[in-house]
């Protein structure tokens, strides 16, 4: 897949939306990238799925299991998962903390692929970091299928399936022009629907 073929596929889905957004990070945007929609087709998922594993195999990174937040992570984790033949383990937020549940474990020295769907800000993606090292495990690399940002200053390898970035606006400097659409929360993190 290229960078244009996934961007066409969001804006085929309907994924692709523009209006006034607060995000999941609390910043304001013009646009916003609604994965679900395009996650929620099984073929769709399995073929990012597969696409962003071939980057992670071309950059040469080895896996021993893909670790994901919860919810963005989920259905593309799983899908990059199977694609590399890895077990895809998710870390959930309990009392605002990402965490493992569910007897989900990482071994000490395991080399974990951590795999969210947009990374923004690359908070979530940090946090899952710490989740997989406090545990021992070994970070090798972090994918997503659309960067908006925050994958370009990460400190570890870091690859996607293509770039959206449209401008992002703290709540207090929001131009007057959005300040006057109604703003939409669509982020996954508590509190924002």
């Amino acid at each position: 897949m290229t960078p244009d073929s996934v961007l066409a596929l969001f804006r085929q889905r309907g994924a692709l939306l523009e209006g006034h957004f607060v995000l999941s990070s609390g910043l304001h945007s013009t646009g916003y990238l609604q994965c679900a929609l395009i996650l929620q087709h099984p073929a769709d998922a399995e073929a990012l799925g597969r696409a962003l594993a071939e980057k992670v195999k071309a950059a040469g990174h080895h896996v021993d299991v893909v670790l994901s937040p919860a919810m963005g992570g989920l259905i593309i984790g799983h899908e990059v998962g199977r694609a590399l033949g890895v077990r895809a383990i998710f870390a959930e937020r309990v009392d605002g903390r990402l965490t493992l549940r569910r007897g989900f474990q990482l071994q000490a020295g395991e080399r974990v692929l951590v795999v969210e769907d947009v990374v923004t800000t690359g908070k979530s993606t940090l946090e899952t970091v710490a989740v997989a090292e406090q545990a021992g495990a070994v970070v090798v690399a972090a994918a997503s299928i659309i960067n908006r940002g925050g994958g370009d200053g990460m400190a570890i390898p870091y690859v996607s399936l293509a770039e959206a970035k449209f401008p992002t606006f703290a709540a207090d400097a929001i131009p007057a022009d959005l300040r006057d659409v109604p703003a939409v929360k669509p982020g996954s993190r508590p509190g924002l629907k």
